[in-house]
């Protein structure tokens, strides 16, 4: 069996703040915590999971694995507005002007995308 995609990690100087922000954004909620990292999960704590590892040093450059989006059940627009509205940011990645998604940063700048086409456009479809 290959491998299966368990946990996405990020550091963040902020922990709590970051791991606030995944969790408005996905719905979820913090499933286990200590000193070092919180973890986020959907509600029945399927995969993938979220580490927040607390580190001390600030984001620096561009990340070299993101995290896309997709709106679900409401129209991209509305999902753009409500990510901006918990705290993200949008930021130049040297995209090009006309890309169909939009690149967001979280509070501590790790870049993610809201891909232009919502879920309910894709159903049955392998298409990205």
């Amino acid at each position: 069996m290959p491998s299966r995609l368990a946990v996405i990690a990020i550091d963040a100087v902020r922990p709590q703040l970051i791991a606030d922000f995944w969790c408005s954004v996905l719905g979820w909620q913090v499933v286990d915590e200590d000193a070092e990292v919180i973890t986020i999960a959907a509600a029945d704590r399927s995969w993938p999971m979220i580490d927040v590892a607390a580190v001390p040093e600030g984001k620096v450059t561009k990340n070299r694995l993101h995290v896309d989006l997709r709106a679900d059940g409401v129209s991209t627009a509305e999902e753009l507005d409500r990510l901006l509205t918990l705290g993200a940011r949008r930021v130049d990645v040297g995209q090009p002007s006309d890309v169909s998604w939009v690149v967001l940063a979280d509070p501590e700048g790790n870049e993610f995308c809201l891909l232009s086409r919502p879920v309910q456009e894709l159903q049955g479809s392998f298409q990205p």
